[in-house]
This record gives C-alpha cells, sequence and structure tokens, in this order.
C-alpha cells in the first residue's frame, strides 16, 4: 500500500504547492506583471474558482473512466497549467494558466481519497487517506517557503518551473506504483447527484466555505502585511511562512482529534476561536512580534476545524464518496476564493490592512452560525427516535 500513497501524496504537495506560493510572491509578481497588489491577489481567486466549477464537472466527465487513468490526465492538466504559468507573458494569460491548473484539483483528490481507501487493508481506510493529504500539510511546511525564496532568489517563474518537475515527477510516480484497480465499481452518477438535494450536505458545504474563507481574506495579504505594516523585511518573508506550514500541521492534527472527540462542539470552539483570533490580530499586526505569531496562529487556528469540516461533509453524504470528496475540495476553494476577493475589495477601495482582520472575523461568524444551524436541526432529527427510545425503555 506504501508505494501508491506516496506517489499521491507527491502529487497532493505538488497541488499543495502551487495552490498557496503565489502569496509569498505577490509584492515580485504585481511588479513584474504591472498590477497593483489586489490584482495579483486575485490569482489567487482565479485558481480557486478553477477548483470550485472544474472538479464536480471534471469528476463526472470522467466518472466511467478507470481511476488510474483519471489521476494519469488530470495531473497531465495540472503540469501543462504550472508550464503555462512560468511562460505566460502578461497578468491575463497568467490568470487563464492558473484556472487550466487548478482544474484537476478538487477532482484529484476526489478521485485520490477513492483510491487510496480502496487499497487500504481492513481497518485503515482513514489513515490511507490522510496519508495522501499529509502532500498538503507539508506543501505548507516546506514548499511555499522553498517557493517563495526560490521566487525571490531567481524571480517568480523559477518557482513555477520547480512545481512543472515536481508534477512531472508525481505523474511517474502514479503510472509506476498506483495500480490499475480493476475491481473498483465506477461510481453511480445519479445516486451521487441525489446527495445535493439534502439540507444538511448543503450546510455543511456552506460550514466549509465561511469556516474557512476568513483565513484566505487576511493570508492572501500576509505578505503585505509583514512587510508594510509590521516591517519585516522581505528576505525574512519566508523564514516567517514556515511558521504557518508549522501551525496548519499541528492545528490539522490537534482538529482530527477534536473532531473524532465530538465533531460538531468542536467545530463550535475551533470558529469562535478563530474569530476573536482575528479581531485580535487585527489590532495587533502592526507590532513585529505579534505579527510573526499570528502567522503560526493564522494556520494553527485556521486548519483546526479543516479535519471537523472535511469529516461533516463525508459524514453527510456517505452515499457519494467521490461527489463529497470532491465538492468539499471546492468548498474550500470557494472560500479561498471569496476570501481572497473580499481582501482585494477593501484593499481596492483604500482600507488599511487591519481590516482584513474585521472581515475575516464576520465571515467566519457567518460559518460559526451554520455550524450552529446544522447542530440544532440535527437535534430536532433525533428527539422522535430518542422519545421512541425512551417509551420503549420505560413499557419493560
Amino acid at each position: 500500500m506504501r508505494l501508491p500513497l506516496v506517489a499521491l501524496a507527491v502529487s497532493a504537495f505538488a497541488i499543495g504547492t502551487t495552490e498557496f506560493v503565489v502569496m509569498g510572491l505577490l509584492p515580485q509578481m504585481a511588479q513584474d506583471l504591472d498590477v497593483s497588489i489586489p490584482s495579483a491577489g486575485m490569482l489567487v481567486s482565479g485558481y480557486a474558482l478553477g477548483v470550485v466549477f472544474g472538479g464536480p464537472l471534471l469528476a463526472m466527465a470522467t466518472a466511467r473512466l478507470p481511476r488510474k487513468a483519471v489521476l494519469l490526465v488530470l495531473m497531465g492538466v495540472f503540469v501543462l497549467g504550472n508550464l503555462l504559468c512560468a511562460l505566460a507573458p502578461n497578468y491575463p494569460t497568467l490568470m487563464a494558466a492558473r484556472v487550466i491548473a487548478a482544474l484537476a484539483h478538487g477532482s484529484f483528490f476526489g478521485a485520490g481519497a477513492v483510491v487510496a481507501g480502496h487499497i487500504a487493508p481492513p481497518g485503515k481506510r482513514a489513515q490511507a487517506i490522510a496519508l495522501m493529504f499529509t502532500g498538503l500539510t507539508v506543501a505548507n511546511i516546506l514548499g511555499v517557503p522553498a517557493g517563495t525564496w526560490l521566487g525571490q532568489a531567481l524571480g517568480w517563474r523559477a518557482t513555477f518551473w520547480a512545481v512543472v518537475a515536481l508534477g512531472a515527477a508525481a505523474l511517474i510516480a502514479i503510472a509506476r506504483y498506483v495500480p490499475v484497480l480493476h475491481d473498483l465499481a465506477p461510481p453511480r452518477l445519479g445516486r451521487e447527484l441525489r446527495v445535493l438535494r439534502e439540507p444538511q450536505v448543503l450546510l455543511a458545504l456552506g460550514m466549509t466555505v465561511f469556516g474557512f474563507g476568513g483565513v484566505f481574506a487576511v493570508f492572501t495579504y500576509i505578505v503585505p502585511i509583514l512587510t508594510d505594516e509590521a516591517g519585516i523585511a522581505s528576505h525574512s518573508v519566508g523564514a516567517v511562512l514556515v511558521l504557518f506550514g508549522l501551525g496548519a500541521t499541528l492545528g490539522t492534527l490537534l482538529g482530527g482529534r477534536l473532531a473524532d472527540w465530538k465533531l460538531m462542539r468542536a467545530l463550535m470552539i475551533a470558529l469562535s476561536t478563530l474569530c476573536v483570533f482575528f479581531l485580535l490580530f487585527a489590532a495587533t499586526m502592526h507590532l513585529k512580534p505579534f505579527a510573526i505569531a499570528g502567522v503560526f496562529l493564522i494556520g494553527f487556528i485556521g486548519f483546526i476545524g479543516g479535519p471537523g469540516l472535511q469529516a461533516r461533509s463525508v459524514q453527510q453524504a456517505k452515499d457519494a464518496p467521490l461527489l463529497a470528496s470532491t465538492l468539499n475540495q471546492s468548498a474550500f476553494n470557494l472560500g479561498n476564493a471569496g476570501g481572497a476577493w473580499i481582501g482585494a475589495s477593501l484593499l481596492a477601495n483604500g482600507a488599511a490592512y487591519p481590516w482584513l482582520g474585521v472581515a475575516a472575523a464576520m465571515v467566519t461568524a457567518v460559518g460559526l452560525g451554520l455550524t450552529a444551524l446544522s447542530a440544532a436541526l440535527e437535534q430536532r432529527a433525533l428527539r422522535p427516535a430518542l422519545a421512541a427510545c425512551e417509551c420503549g425503555d420505560s413499557g419493560m
């Protein structure tokens, strides 16, 4: 089982690196492309929207193909998109190339989760899927800081060339190590699509969009916050961004344990804490020590809710594993796109950077409200069953 999962994790590492590395290169890209910082930040939104719409569409278009073939095609699209990013002569071309690279993102993780779960031994399915997703986490620790340093030293295009090489290595690893899986039945699209009628499924996706969207209202612009607001030297930014990756890793690990404890309560605690943190960060981001600590805490507190949000979506759409995994990636990235757009809109209209923290708190508060609504509806649905059990017990 190990080598196929390593191949999937390498792919996840490449995808995670290209998704987040733009944030570390925002000033250089804006200057080279002759656009403003808010416009450069929209490259994050463009990628995220490519995931939002491309993931479900490609998942349905490739549903009848063997899973290994799907993974190879999607990684090929990813490599092509990043190659076009490295060669892009101007901002519109780069935006289009980012969207092409993003098309493979959501559907790759949807298909990859199905493959990882299928090849896992009995009782190891969740661990196998988690191992694949560690590639995303490691990308935040190693890929994004390394890509930032490389881009600052050799230009932002060098970073995309490095991602192309990563994607090519992942493509070779998938071809070599992932089995064909003749016994894996194709998903039933009709049954998978019917899951979208369920209110709790839609609520779970909404929780993901708003519960995670606030993170990117701030983190998309973390480099100018660190350099312009907190006065940190640009050559030190890469080292500071390592703290985000470490925080995201620790937050994800803790979030998984909390979700196994009590899922909805854990999400309420995580989102409440995130709201308070964003308001505190807005008030202290101009102070260098607090700005540096804030980078770690954005990753740590922001990602505590990640495993729970993912688990909630899959839990409520258990009869549609492919579409649930893909749609949840779309929901995360819709939050990314929305958060980056909110930040860009505020900055473009003259708002100071601290207002991004206030906006992030408001977005997260909406996610908290949807979580409370989902928990209340769940409790209401359980009451008749609990009443019936109590009546049965009293009659014995």
